[in-house]
């Protein structure tokens, strides 16, 4: 009967622990590798103003509600192609990169249009006057580098539903040092370069994106190669592409929802003023290094689940699930207990303004609060994407975040005047309260019959 499986089926055995932890590990660190590279800009720019800190937190949140709709689309590469290598069918594995190197290309132009009036809505939302032009600025030096981060994306989904994550590594280790040169460089201005702040790290990222794309196609080429050429005409064919897009669109809109209640949050916090802004952006910063963690375990749950599932074993695909639900738990309550103890400290990593780090202190403490909810509902998610299932997690989202979490934020941090930690509480109850649903869409989607997921007739 449905939903009536076990939670003992749910119960992974140390082979499933290795087997998920010998994927989640490098997953992990590519994670923890990207976005110290956006940590990098934070750090540098944060030693130049807290209008320039402020434009970096309002520019990247611009770019990625611009830009991660696109990313969840592709993420439908999980599902396709891990469950395609579980059923050692290489044509389906084929058309998959293939469909998501087309789908990147038209995304990438759609992002680049959405970047460019990037002022006038940042002043319609009522952020502050001096951070807007600067943001802007940086917007637009990000244009550039839009496809290949989409490329990358779809790079390096396929790669890890492979099972092929080492020349991944290797790309983003180099890249962080990139980062780390060209921010030196354009961020103060050193060697002779101009001393562009804010702007200056948008164009390093663009430059390291560049960069990115070029290094993982090099050394992974004899992974991707057969996957790239010939190239296969059934990939551009309409029904395929529509419903892969009918798979990815939820995801994309999941992941928009998730980001984008962080992102209003963000607004909320530039109408207190530009302090408050700077404070989110660090402690968001902190919050999101941790999270990277266990997105890696989600991401690593969603291949192995689709692999098992490809190769016809419900069983282990559940056992899966629970090793990525116990992983990540794991991990995160120990974050959460490090963001209770060091909250002071671990704020004056991203900044030397005083007035900022006592504000992001004062935050610190909340993300340690619901960083298991986080950890749980990102692991379950990946769960969900393994066997494809999508639509629901998104409605789940919408419900968590957008009926119950921002709401609870304005009551808090308005209305009833609790100002920043206000907001971020009401962000803490509706993490929770999608973990809490998305592990009941577990018991009941695992619950039923596994198949494998197929594009083509």
């Amino acid at each position: 009967m449905e939903g009536a499986t076990p939670a003992s089926a749910y119960r992974p055995e140390m082979r499933d622990l290795r087997e998920l932890s010998a994927l989640a590990a490098p997953v992990a660190l590519v994670q923890v590798g990207l976005l110290s590279m956006g940590a990098v800009d934070t750090v540098m720019v944060g030693r130049v103003s807290a209008a320039d800190l402020a434009a970096v937190a309002l520019g990247n949140l611009y770019f990625f509600m611009c830009a991660i709709f696109g990313m969840g689309i592709l993420f439908a590469l999980d599902p396709v192609i891990s469950q395609a290598v579980g059923a050692r069918d290489e044509e389906g594995v084929a058309r998959g990169v293939q469909r998501g190197c087309l789908l990147a290309l038209g995304l990438s132009v759609v992002a680049m249009v959405l970047l460019v009036p990037t002022a006038p809505l940042l002043g319609l939302a009522r952020q502050p006057e001096e951070v807007i032009p600067i943001a802007a600025r940086y917007c637009h030096g990000l244009i550039l580098g839009v496809f290949p981060f989409y490329a990358f994306g779809v790079f390096r989904q396929s790669l890890q539903a492979m099972g092929r994550v080492r020349p991944i590594v290797v790309t983003v280790v180099c890249a962080n040092a990139v980062n780390v040169l060209l921010n030196w460089l354009l961020v103060f201005g050193n060697a002779g370069a101009p001393a562009l702040g804010a702007v200056g790290s948008a164009w390093a990222t663009t430059l390291s994106r560049w960069f990115m794309i070029a290094l993982l196609t090099v050394v992974a080429w004899s992974e991707l190669s057969p996957s790239l050429w010939p190239v296969r005409r059934e990939a551009f064919l309409r029904a395929p592409l529509v419903r892969f897009l009918a798979v990815g669109a939820p995801i994309g809109a999941q992941q928009w929802l998730e980001f984008g209640v962080f992102g209003a949050a963000g607004l909320l916090m530039g109408m207190m003023g530009t302090v408050a802004v700077a404070s989110h952006q660090v402690a968001l910063q902190l919050a999101a290094m941790t999270f990277m963690i266990p997105v890696g375990v989600a991401q690593a749950t969603s291949v192995v689940v689709g692999q098992r599932v490809g190769r016809e074993d419900p069983s282990g695909a559940r056992r899966a699930v629970g090793a990525g639900l116990a992983v990540a738990t794991a991990f995160m309550t120990f974050t959460a207990a490090m963001f209770l103890a060091l909250p002071g400290p671990l704020a004056r990593l991203f900044s030397d303004d005083p007035i900022v780090v006592a504000a992001a202190a004062a935050l610190l403490p909340i993300a340690g609060v619901f960083q298991v909810f986080d950890g749980l509902q990102v692991a379950a998610a990946g769960a969900l994407r393994g066997v494809g299932d999508t639509r629901v997690p998104m409605l789940l989202n919408l419900v968590g975040f957008w009926a119950v979490g921002l709401p609870t934020s304005i009551v808090l941090g308005y209305v009833l005047d609790r100002g920043p930690t206000g907001i971020w509480w009401g962000l803490a109850v509706g993490i929770g309260v999608v973990a809490v649903m998305l592990l009941h869409r577990i018991r009941r989607r695992f619950g039923r019959a596994l198949v494998r997921l197929v594009l083509d007739d």
